[in-house]
């Protein structure tokens, strides 16, 4: 049972979305009246409003055991970077990484606590490919991650189902060891991730999620597979030593 959770989602120019993430954040709530919450949101360098709407809605819902942050970086850093700075403010044993679209429900972390494994480990990644996984999404999504899955397992050695859900939970003190190493800050982090956990031989489990396609991610479909592609030879050249 996790009795008290830092949760960090990063946001870039999400003014459009944050209305209804905050409903998910007020439900949850609710359902977790027995935890000490922490709640960061880490703008990457945001020019629209999304500081105003924040600021409004954690002046509103902010208390001592359900306390909300926010932390503006002064330029796009990418999403890697904006992760590194809200694990490295966070204070709870346990850290949630995950979309501020909350593609992903938070009451997911409930379903988590009743495996039985979940006791044993430290890491955990959201799984979209697992059997007991429910997943709503786009045809092109699907096969884009399937080719990509293909190249991973082919150039990185990586094993796992699915490296690129954003929904991960960590015990701090492993959150913030692996992160403190984190080099590559866009969205071929969650990669390196994995490499860096290897290195220092912390298994990863991955377990199943409920997720649901939203619309206004930034990733471009078009030009985002290149730069993934290339940033995967990149990170193969940095951490050889670890594929084998």
């Amino acid at each position: 049972m996790i009795k008290n959770l830092s949760i960090i989602l990063p946001l870039f120019n999400e003014a459009k979305r944050l209305e209804k993430t905050f409903k998910e954040i007020e439900s949850f709530k609710q359902k977790v009246k027995n935890k000490k919450l922490e709640i960061f949101f880490i703008d990457d360098g945001s020019n629209d409003n999304s500081f105003t709407l924040i600021n409004s809605f954690k002046k509103k819902n902010s208390s001592k055991n359900f306390k909300i942050k926010y932390f503006k970086l002064q330029k796009n850093m990418g999403k890697g970077y904006a992760l590194k700075k809200g694990i490295k403010m966070s204070s709870k044993s346990w850290v949630l990484t995950t979309d501020i679209d909350l593609s992903v429900p938070l009451t997911q972390i409930l379903e988590w606590e009743k495996y039985e494994k979940f006791k044993k480990e430290k890491v955990f990644f959201g799984s979209r490919n697992l059997p007991n996984s429910k997943v709503r999404k786009k045809f092109i999504r699907f096969l884009l991650g399937t080719i990509f899955n293909f190249l991973i397992k082919l150039i990185l050695n990586i094993k796992l189902l699915d490296t690129q859900c954003g929904f991960k939970l960590y015990e701090k003190n492993i959150a913030k060891r692996v992160f403190s190493k984190l080099s590559n800050y866009g969205f071929a982090h969650d990669l390196e991730l994995v490499l860096i956990c290897k290195s220092g031989k912390i298994k990863i489990r991955e377990l199943p999620v409920k997720w649901t396609h939203r619309s206004g991610s930034k990733v471009n479909i078009l030009y985002d597979p290149l730069i993934m592609f290339l940033n995967i030879f990149l990170i193969r050249i940095k951490h050889r030593h670890l594929i084998t």
